[in-house]
């Protein structure tokens, strides 16, 4: 569908020059003279290489919509992931790279969305937020408070995420997929 690139946000897919792009950043800028234009910050979708690009605002693009579809995380296989399809039990494998750094996250049985375009896995999203346990942080120094710093700590799945100094071994806490960031103590 033809879009102007004035409309373009990041996480959107364009078809540009015979590839697939994915928009990373658009800023619009109005220079003294002449008409308006986006600089759009892309990446390949193939190979991951960024590219930034300047469109008149007005300039249509060749916006692609994306097929998604939620999947079932059933087990690792060397550099690739399995996943069934949860309507047609249909397995398919999935390069781990598609996951990026939130592919630690991934627990048995979990849902993950699986974006696809002609058929080809272009991207895995991972639930929002997982439950992990601590396996492994440093004691709690007399006199820090909760808001003054963080401490290291090592998860149940082997990640490394900084926790405030009351969370201790064995405690549940909910941590960001994106970034691996501490969220909340978990309600059990």
């Amino acid at each position: 569908m033809k879009v102007n690139a004035n409309t373009l946000k990041p996480g959107n897919v364009i078809e540009y020059n015979g590839k697939l792009f994915s928009i990373i950043k658009g800023e619009i800028s109005q220079p003294g003279k002449g008409g308006a234009f986006v600089n759009m910050t892309m990446r390949d979708i193939q190979n991951g290489n960024k590219d930034v690009q300047r469109f008149r605002t007005q300039e249509s693009l060749e916006k692609v919509r994306l097929e998604q579809d939620d999947y079932q995380y059933l087990y690792p296989d060397d550099d690739q992931f399995t996943l069934m399809h949860l309507e047609t039990y249909e397995q398919i494998n999935v390069d781990k790279e598609l996951f990026g750094e939130s592919a630690v996250f991934l627990q048995d049985g979990m849902t993950v969305v699986v974006e696809s375009y002609d058929d080809k896995p272009l991207s895995v999203k991972l639930p929002d937020t997982v439950i992990c346990e601590i396996v492994e942080s440093e004691p709690v120094v007399k006199g820090q408070t909760a808001t003054t710093s963080f401490k290291p700590a090592v998860l149940d799945n082997g990640a490394r995420v900084m926790v405030p100094p009351h969370i201790g071994v064995g405690v549940r806490i909910v941590v960001k997929t994106e970034d691996g960031s501490y969220v909340e103590k978990a309600k059990d």
